[in-house]
């Protein structure tokens, strides 16, 4: 066969230069038939022959043997090594001229040459983008679209692979097919194909491709892609289909207009029909599936709009069967369960009627299964899932009376940052109450956990919410009990370095905290005061133009508060805070240049 071969492309190089048709078509069969043989060793062959620069020549509308060799450079194609030297040999541009024919199986054999040529190789690519051959392929798609007959069919599936090959994780070859209308051809394509099922394929893998790309999501939502998913999902048996039609879904879901039409396509009765399929196999797919499903339930909860139809006032369908996943046994469904609760739980109306309609207790319940070792995104789920309860001012009594605290209060222990993190929120959304900051603030294990807290430098959200809750503790308890166990934990040094936080918020909730702790126990915390320099960064508060008004007042009304101590007023007086306070007298905010006013009175009175 090696010397048959070694003869055919001798033979064929003469017959090329000679342009004899009949022995031509002779020697190219004997070439596709060594590369059915042995794909990899008649390319290498052919490579080490110099035949492919030839083959530009045999690429013409004209000629019988067209099609053949467009099947020869597809065939060679298959190999990695063989895709720039078909670029190098200048092949491209005939073979985008060929998208040009008539003939149906020119056109075949040459999507598939540039779908291959292109397959991760970026030469490849870069050749077809400049010889215009997306464009071509694109018009074709449009117009041979609702033609059902075999060959058609054939043509369409090489001309989608072909595109897909194209722009494969390529963001501006995917924006530029976006560009050319493709979408909405393609969602088309489905609909009328859908019982083909290499085609229908084809079709997944490129929508997979494409709505990665933000700008795809838009003429995604402009077309019934939401339909012709749900439709076809609902035919599929096997689970790699289903799974291939889950990983078009998850991106599109992302966007809202989509989750909606989805909604309204059926896809959640669907998914719910696959959870309870699916919940009590331990087949590995079958668990597989209901991951998925469940998870891109808990997705489409994320629009407003589509979690407010399916909420549906608290009596929808939906949000029954989602409760009844909370007490199961199944991990995932408790997840997702938790997961989709907090979902819910994102406007005042749906959490105030979940609250009365028991979910708290569920939910209290689910943790305490996971207290011991527990599955730590199932305590993260469950915990958002009553911060946001607690988020309406009429919930918060009610979830107290309920033991909230006390529940949430059992992880304290946990090491995992997620989990103190939504425990901390939780705790902070629960305490505007006197009485529950008091009894919060009074509790040694939880404010000392708290400060040790405040120094997660590697968690900064675990750090922002301490700081927050320790001095919610103080600015809703107003209690001296709740300053002193602060004081003795060493809490104080915390709250001072907030005061200089990024977040005006944060610095004011400190600045708040600590005139709270100047006016009600100011013995007991000043040498912490003093020790955390409290006096120096009020005064560089003030001296900063870019503060805040509310920071400037509320610096002043604690400088006030701090005159009480001997040792922090002289450090007041020997920083020459009179200069700094007398220009705010003329500051634009009336508030702001009234308590100036008042505070260097006082500064010059005790001077």
């Amino acid at each position: 066969m090696a010397d048959n071969l070694s003869d055919t492309l001798k033979k064929l190089k003469i017959t090329v230069v000679d342009k004899t048709e009949d022995s031509l078509e002779g020697c190219l069969d004997c070439l596709l038939q060594a590369l059915a043989q042995n794909n990899m060793e008649t390319s290498e062959k052919i490579q080490g022959s110099g035949i492919l620069q030839l083959f530009a020549n045999l690429l013409t509308p004209q000629s019988s043997c067209t099609a053949k060799v467009a099947n020869i450079i597809a065939e060679v194609a298959k190999n990695e090594f063989m895709r720039i030297p078909c670029v190098d040999a200048g092949l491209i541009s005939p073979l985008v001229q060929l998208l040009n024919s008539k003939d149906q199986e020119v056109l075949l054999q040459t999507g598939r040459a540039l779908g291959n040529i292109c397959y991760d190789s970026h030469e490849g690519r870069s050749a077809v983008d400049q010889a215009g051959g997306a464009q071509i392929v694109v018009d074709h798609l449009r117009s041979l679209c609702s033609r059902t007959d075999p060959a058609n069919e054939k043509l369409l599936t090489v001309f989608c692979g072909m595109l897909m090959n194209y722009s494969n994780e390529n963001d501006s070859l995917q924006a530029q097919l976006i560009n050319m209308g493709v979408i909405p051809t393609l969602v088309k394509l489905l609909g009328i194909h859908c019982q083909n099922a290499a085609l229908t394929e084809m079709c997944l893998v490129a929508f997979g491709n494409l709505a990665e790309l933000e700008s795809s999501k838009e003429q995604f939502a402009s077309t019934n892609i939401a339909e012709e998913l749900v439709e076809l999902f609902k035919k599929q048996i096997e689970h790699d289909k289903r799974e291939m039609i889950f990983e078009v879904l998850a991106p599109l879901a992302e966007n809202d207009a989509i989750k909606l039409q989805l909604v309204e396509a059926g896809l959640v009765e669907f998914l719910l029909e696959i959870v309870q399929q699916k919940v009590d196999s331990d087949k590995e797919d079958d668990v597989a599936e209901l991951k998925t499903a469940s998870d891109l339930m808990v997705l489409l909860l994320l629009g407003d709009e589509s979690m407010q139809k399916l909420f549906e006032g608290g009596k929808g369908s939906v949000f029954q069967r989602v409760l009844s996943w909370i007490p199961s046994n199944n991990h995932q469904l408790q997840l997702a369960g938790a997961l989709a609760i907090a979902n819910f739980a994102r406007n005042d109306g749906n959490c105030i009627h979940m609250v009365d309609s028991g979910i708290v207790e569920k939910l209290m319940d689910l943790l305490d299964r996971h207290v011991e070792d527990g599955n730590v995104t199932v305590q993260h789920a469950a915990l958002s899932a009553l911060r946001n309860l607690a988020i309406p001012v009429v919930n918060k009594a009610k979830m107290l009376s309920a033991g909230v605290t006390e529940a949430v209060l059992k992880f304290l222990k946990s090491e995992m940052p997620p989990v103190q993190f939504k425990l901390l929120g939780t705790l902070r959304m629960l305490i505007d109450a006197q009485e529950a900051a008091e009894q919060l603030g009074k509790n040694i294990k939880l404010v000392e956990r708290l400060v040790e807290w405040c120094e997660a430098k590697d968690h900064a959200g675990v750090m922002g919410e301490s700081n927050r809750l320790l001095s919610a503790l103080i600015r809703h308890s107003k209690s001296k009990d709740v300053i002193k166990t602060i004081v003795q934990s060493g809490g104080i040094k915390h709250l001072v370095t907030m005061a200089t936080s990024e977040h005006v918020i944060m610095q004011n909730e400190a600045l708040v905290a600590l005139a709270l702790i100047a006016a009600l126990e100011l013995g007991t915390a000043e040498k912490d005061l003093e020790s955390a320099k409290l006096v120096q960064i009020l005064h560089r508060l003030l001296a900063d133009e870019r503060s805040a008004p509310e920071i400037k007042y509320n610096s002043m009304v604690l400088i006030c508060a701090l005159m009480g101590s001997e040792s922090l007023h002289k450090e007041v007086q020997d920083l020459a805070f009179l200069d700094v306070v007398s220009k705010l007298r003329s500051h634009e905010n009336k508030s702001v240049a009234q308590q100036a006013s008042l505070t260097e009175q006082r500064l010059t009175v005790e001077s």
